[in-house]
């Protein structure tokens, strides 16, 4: 049963929709933004179907027809869009418009959720605008975004702004444990994503356990500067597949580095690889902080390198070579 209540970590968020739906005072467009990962998408969904629930509470009550309407699938007045290929184009925005006519003669709520509204082409963003300018009542928009900024000024100025922050790694830890998650698992997950949801998906991807297992290994590896070992580590993660996901190895890669820092500074509390500590204290300062900063770099060039289409195996053996360099 999805409710606000059961959200866990964006309390602002929550505060501001609460007050919106007990006041009576809720806007005509709303803004969600923040990083990925922190939720923002079930947030939606759930202060959607508190809009539509017939208790008239400030969160939905979950028992009402139109609540379990909601839950099942079955609320005609909610329209999610979301990017076709790319972008947001403008042909989808005028089919949310003309399905708004069709149903213009009621007399209930509409909603519509737009995912990924920073994809929107200009075409789209103007014609958008001209809706949100002219609201229907009671029709509420909910844009969600990553990148807030990358909005159009004209419709940010015109949507009331919702953040959603970055939840802190050890809140995150605990729930995820409570829930069931391995503890060593987690606390990667947790140090790689901004929200719940992020870290969720982290730890639901095939293989995980054994990228962090080779990563270790990639990462002490690194700092014996024997190249042949190194290059073994490296064959080994695409020989069994485990190089499928390069940007979450290249991110589990940063941590282990990152690690030496924390030791360096006795934080020893923020240590991803905690199980790895006694190791980390062994060789926290074969390199000096700016060493292991290099080696943070170099593991990010790498990732931009992927990005602009480099072949991951490529990428990952130039990296090598950077990383025996220092």
């Amino acid at each position: 049963m999805l409710r606000m209540e059961q959200l866990a970590g964006q309390r602002k968020a929550e505060q501001m929709l609460r007050h919106a739906l007990r006041s009576g005072k809720v806007s005509h467009a709303y803004l969600f933004h923040g990083p990925p990962g922190t939720g923002k998408k079930a947030m939606a969904l759930a202060f959607a179907k508190a809009l539509f629930c017939s208790a008239g509470g400030d969160d939905a009550c979950g028992e009402c027809l139109e609540c379990r309407k909601f839950e099942h699938g079955n609320q005609p007045d909610l329209i999610q869009l979301a990017p076709a290929g790319q972008s947001i184009k403008i042909e989808q925005i005028r089919q949310l418009q003309q399905e708004f006519a069709y149903r213009g003669t009621g007399t209930g709520r509409k909603v519509y959720i737009v995912e990924q509204a920073e994809t929107m082409t200009v075409q789209a963003a103007n014609s958008l605008l001209k809706f949100l300018e002219e609201p229907l009542s009671p029709v509420t928009a909910i844009l969600i975004t990553d990148n807030r900024l990358a909005v159009l000024p004209t419709i940010r100025s015109r949507t009331q702004s919702v953040p959603f922050l970055p939840v802190a790694p050890e809140a995150m830890l605990d729930i995820l444990t409570a829930e069931g998650a391995p503890p060593l698992l987690a606390r990667a997950a947790v140090y790689l994503s901004s929200g719940l949801d992020g870290a969720r998906e982290i730890l639901q991807q095939n293989q995980f356990a054994e990228i962090r297992n080779e990563v270790i290994q990639l990462g002490k590896e690194s700092i014996t500067r024997f190249t042949a070992a190194m290059i073994t580590a490296q064959q080994r993660l695409f020989k069994n597949g485990l190089g499928d996901n390069p940007q979450l190895l290249l991110s589990l890669l940063a941590l282990f580095y990152k690690d030496m820092i924390q030791f360096q500074a006795g934080r020893q509390d923020k240590i991803v690889y905690i199980d790895q500590l006694d190791w980390i204290s062994k060789h926290a300062f074969d390199r000096s902080s700016e060493g292991w900063i290099a080696c943070i770099e170099h593991t990010f060039e790498a990732g931009k390198r992927i990005r602009a289409n480099v072949p991951s195996q490529l990428a990952f053996e130039q990296l090598l070579v950077n990383l025996q360099e220092g």
